[in-house]
C-alpha cells in the first residue's frame, strides 16, 4: 500500500506539472498578439453573470452552452431565442450584447443607432445554476425524507448518515439555542437557507460545467436571501420586540422631544439584513477573486522568461490548490454564519415581556 500511495502522489504531481506547462505555453502564443493582459477585466469577466456557459476552448473556437434569451421590446414585443446567435458580438432581431458602457455584458436593443435596455428575464448562467441547485436540493431532501419514512428507527449510514449529521448539527446547535422555545416553526426555513447556500458555494468551486457559476458571490442572490430573513424577523416579531424599537427602556430625554434611540433602533432593523447580504457576498466574491488572481500569475509572468514563468506557474498552481481547499471550509462557514445570524435575529424578535414572570 505504501508503494501505491507513492505512485499515486507522483502521478498527481506529474499531472499538475504537465498542466502547468500547457497553460504556460498557451499564453505565450497570445502574448505575440497582445502586449499585456488586463488582469482586472479578466477576473471581473469570470465573476460576472453571462448569457452563455463557456465550457472550454478548442483552437480558435469557444465551446459554449447557449442559454435561452427572453426579452421584451417596447417596439416589437416579446423575443425568445438562444444566446448562441449573439456570440461574438453578432446582432439578432435588433438585439446584441453590449461590449462597453453602463450596459456592458447585458443584452441591449439597437433603436435608431442607440442602445436601449429591454425588459430582460433571460435564463443566465447564475439563474440556470439557481434552478439546477434548487432541483438538486429538493431531490436530496426528498430522498432523505423518504428514507426516514420507510424506517424511522434504524441508524443511517453513508450519505443519509452524513445528511443526518448536518441536519442535527444545525438544528440542535444553532437553531434551537438561538431561536428559543418555538424554534420548530422556523427550522424549515433556516435549514433550507443553510443547505441552499452550502450547495451553491460548493457548485461555485467546481471549475467546469455544471459548476463555476458565481451564485452566492452575486449580490442580487444574497439580497433576496437577506430580504427573506428580514421579512420573517419582522413579520413574526412580538409586541415586546416592536415596543423595544419604538419605545425602548432608556431615559425619557433620549425619546422625547427628539426620538434619538427609536431612530437608532429603527435603523438597526435594516442594518441587520444588510450585514447578512454583504458578509456572504463579500466573502465568496473575495475567495473566487483570489483564486483567479493566482491563476493569472501564469499569464502575467510569460514575458519574464521561461525560468521565471515556470517557477511562478508552479507557485500559482500550488497556491490555487491551497486556496481552493480553504474555500471548501469557507463554503461551510459562510452557510453556517448566515444561518446562525438569521436564527439570532429571529430569536431577538421573539423576545417576551420582561415582567411576564413577576407573579409566578
Amino acid at each position: 500500500m505504501g508503494n501505491f500511495h507513492k505512485i499515486l502522489y507522483l502521478t498527481v504531481i506529474t499531472f499538475f506539472l504537465m498542466g502547468t506547462m500547457v497553460y504556460a505555453n498557451e499564453p505565450a502564443k497570445e502574448v505575440e498578439k497582445q502586449e499585456e493582459i488586463n488582469v482586472k477585466e479578466l477576473i471581473l469577466e469570470h465573476l460576472a453573470d453571462s448569457y452563455m456557459w463557456h465550457v472550454t476552448k478548442m483552437g480558435e473556437h469557444d465551446v459554449v452552452i447557449p442559454l435561452p434569451v427572453i426579452v421584451y421590446s417596447s417596439t416589437s414585443g416579446w423575443h425568445v431565442f438562444l444566446s448562441s446567435v449573439l456570440h461574438g458580438g453578432e446582432q439578432y432581431e435588433g438585439f446584441k450584447i453590449a461590449e462597453e458602457g453602463n450596459n456592458k455584458g447585458k443584452i441591449v436593443e439597437i433603436v435608431n443607432g442607440q442602445e436601449i435596455k429591454p425588459f430582460d428575464i433571460s435564463i443566465t448562467k447564475v439563474s440556470f445554476t439557481l434552478i439546477m441547485s434548487s432541483i438538486l436540493l429538493i431531490l436530496i431532501v426528498m430522498s432523505v425524507a423518504r428514507s426516514y419514512k420507510k424506517d424511522p428507527l434504524s441508524a443511517r449510514k453513508g450519505f443519509y448518515g452524513f445528511m443526518e449529521m448536518f441536519i442535527m448539527n444545525i438544528n440542535d446547535d444553532v437553531i434551537k439555542p438561538c431561536v428559543g422555545k418555538d424554534y420548530k416553526k422556523f427550522a424549515p426555513y433556516l435549514l433550507t437557507v443553510f443547505f441552499f447556500i452550502f450547495l451553491n458555494n460548493l457548485l461555485g468551486l467546481i471549475p467546469f460545467f455544471p459548476g463555476g457559476a458565481n451564485v452566492t458571490g452575486n449580490i442580487a442572490v444574497t439580497f433576496v436571501l437577506a430580504v427573506c430573513t428580514f421579512i420573517i424577523v419582522n413579520l413574526f416579531g412580538t409586541k415586546e420586540y416592536w415596543r423595544e424599537i419604538f419605545w425602548p427602556e432608556v431615559p425619557l430625554w433620549l425619546k422625547i422631544p427628539i426620538p434619538l434611540m427609536p431612530a437608532i433602533e429603527l435603523v438597526g432593523v435594516f442594518t441587520k439584513p444588510f450585514a447578512l447580504m454583504i458578509r456572504l457576498f463579500a466573502n465568496i466574491l473575495a475567495g473566487h477573486s483570489i483564486v483567479l488572481g493566482l491563476t493569472c500569475l501564469v499569464f502575467v509572468t510569460v514575458k519574464l522568461g521561461v525560468a521565471m514563468n515556470a517557477s511562478m506557474s508552479i507557485v500559482s498552481v500550488l497556491f490555487s490548490v491551497f486556496i481552493s481547499l480553504v474555500e471548501l471550509l469557507v463554503a461551510y462557514i459562510q452557510a453556517y454564519v448566515f444561518t446562525m445570524l438569521s436564527a439570532v435575529f429571529i430569536g431577538l424578535a421573539r423576545v417576551e415581556p420582561h415582567h411576564s414572570h413577576k407573579h409566578d
